[in-house]
């Protein structure tokens, strides 16, 4: 099995099997994303204890890439620190733009092909724009638009 397919097949289970995919009752932190040009629609549920994220969740609907995205994201951010999950944010939008493989985030790099397809991006990135306005408090519902 090459990278490629490797990489296939972690977004394909992500997608069949979205991991963390329910309402988080214990929830303080609740925010949307919408990509009208997709339809994707995602809800990311966070339990943000002092500057740590010690549960989340998501609910949604969309394509593959925008629910296994934001299934793998909700695996990354669990226990990790605001800072940290901003930097890990950071760290995957440069993968999906680049189009360049981390080292360090090879579960992240499976969405690395996605920079092919400029519009994809905003699929692959949607979860983690609602969860960042979660982590912060931003009630706006987050869109690529």
């Amino acid at each position: 099995m090459d990278l490629t397919e490797l990489y296939q097949s972690v977004i394909l289970d992500h997608n069949r099997r979205p991991r963390n995919y329910h309402k988080l009752p214990a929830a303080n932190r609740v925010a949307a994303g919408n990509n009208p040009v997709c339809g994707d629609e995602v809800t990311v549920y966070v339990r943000v204890d002092g500057d740590r994220i010690t549960d989340i969740s998501f609910q949604g609907a969309g394509c593959a890439i925008s629910q296994a995205s934001t299934s793998l994201m909700t695996q990354r951010l669990k226990g990790r620190t605001i800072a940290e999950a901003e930097a890990l944010f950071g760290r995957f939008k440069d993968i999906v733009s680049s189009g360049t493989a981390d080292e360090e985030d090879l579960d992240l790099s499976a969405f690395a092909g996605v920079h092919q397809f400029p519009a994809r991006i905003k699929c692959a990135t949607l979860g983690w724009h609602a969860a960042l306005n979660a982590i912060h408090g931003e009630a706006a519902t987050a869109t690529t638009e």
